[in-house]
């Protein structure tokens, strides 16, 4: 299985924006200043968006490339795929996430708003109940 990450969507605010972003052209480009240091484990895995404490999506890791300036773009399909909302603490960068600690989708035809939303999610980890 591939090796998947988690980080904040902290300049999109909402998964409209980080959907818009992602689904914008053939693929999205995001930048990081260090490859990771297990990156060829991490082509087809995903990276799991966090928005409002809880990660709430993914997008399908296709590769990663330097550029010119020494940083490094990380190479993503441009699909966002919605997944049961589950609690994440804010971090910096990106973190490793193995599959079997990563977020189901959900289901073909489930809405959003059929999941509990990201806030609802941090209240109930909080209390021990998620």
């Amino acid at each position: 299985m591939p090796l998947s990450m988690t980080k904040i969507a902290y300049r999109s605010g909402s998964i409209e924006n980080l959907r818009q972003w992602v689904e914008a052209g053939p693929e999205a480009l995001m930048t990081t200043r260090y490859l990771p240091k297990r990156h060829e484990e991490m082509i087809g895995g995903s990276l799991y968006w966090i928005i409002e404490h809880a990660i709430v999506a993914r997008s399908e890791i296709l590769g990663f490339e330097q550029r010119p300036d020494a940083r490094w773009t990380i190479r993503l399909a441009p699909k966002l795929i919605l997944v049961h909302p589950r609690a994440k603490r804010a971090h910096q960068g990106w973190r490793y996430l193995e599959e079997k600690n990563a977020p189901e989708d959900l289901a073909e035809g489930e809405i959003a708003s059929d999941a509990m939303p990201g806030r609802l999610v941090r209240e109930l980890s909080k209390l021990g109940l998620a």
